[in-house]
């Protein structure tokens, strides 16, 4: 059986071009996510994972859609060969039913993720001339309305902190990254309310 992969990175973005694009190469069920191809958390992903057989195909429109870094996508080829599973990438034209197209894959995979550190370099040396000429201030701190309150509900154990964190649409990263900045302003000024009761 062939099952296609469809991703685009937002809710917006259209999948009819990929769709139209498997059909042609005869696939018999798609399943679509609508999510960055940085994250492993992607349901449809996971879905197409436990759903295919040995013997079956997996399609997709490119290597891109379906992995964003050589790691990812290696293993996920290695689960497909744990399961005799074939991978076709229609815009790079391989099929890992092939020795060549087994190869291929490796070496695409490879050049992809250099081409994304390539592009990160550029975006660096690209804020630091701005910088430089005084025309980049980085991003604005992003505020978080209720952060406090939902922080002290999470530590009185009322909320969990993955659901305060989803109230907040805020990453594991910045909510720790808060929490500790909090602290530290609210020890300062216990010591200082402390000093001057002293005086």
């Amino acid at each position: 059986m062939k099952i296609g992969y469809v991703r685009v990175s937002t809710t917006d973005q259209k999948t009819e071009r990929q769709e139209t694009a498997l059909c042609e190469l005869g696939v018999e069920k798609v399943f679509i996510d609508k999510a960055s191809g940085k994250t492993a958390e992607r349901p449809e992903l996971k879905k197409m994972m436990d759903y295919i057989r040995d013997g079956d195909t997996v399609v997709v429109e490119s290597i891109s859609r379906f992995a964003r870094n050589a790691r990812d996508f290696l293993d996920l080829m290695e689960k497909f060969s744990e399961k005799e599973v074939a991978f076709i990438s229609k815009k790079e034209g391989v099929d890992t039913a092939t020795p060549a197209g087994r190869f291929m894959m490796t070496v695409f995979a490879a050049v992809a993720e250099l081409e994304r550190e390539y592009m990160r370099d550029r975006q660096r040396e690209g804020i630091e001339i701005a910088r430089s000429k005084g025309k980049y201030r980085g991003r604005k701190p992003g505020a978080y309305p209720g952060f406090e309150y939902l922080l002290a509900q999470s530590r009185l154990g009322r909320i969990t902190a993955a659901e305060a964190m989803r109230k907040l649409g805020m990453s594991k990263t910045t909510w720790y990254r808060k929490a500790r900045e909090l602290h530290s302003q609210q020890s300062f000024l216990y010591s200082a309310g402390s000093n001057d009761a002293s005086i």
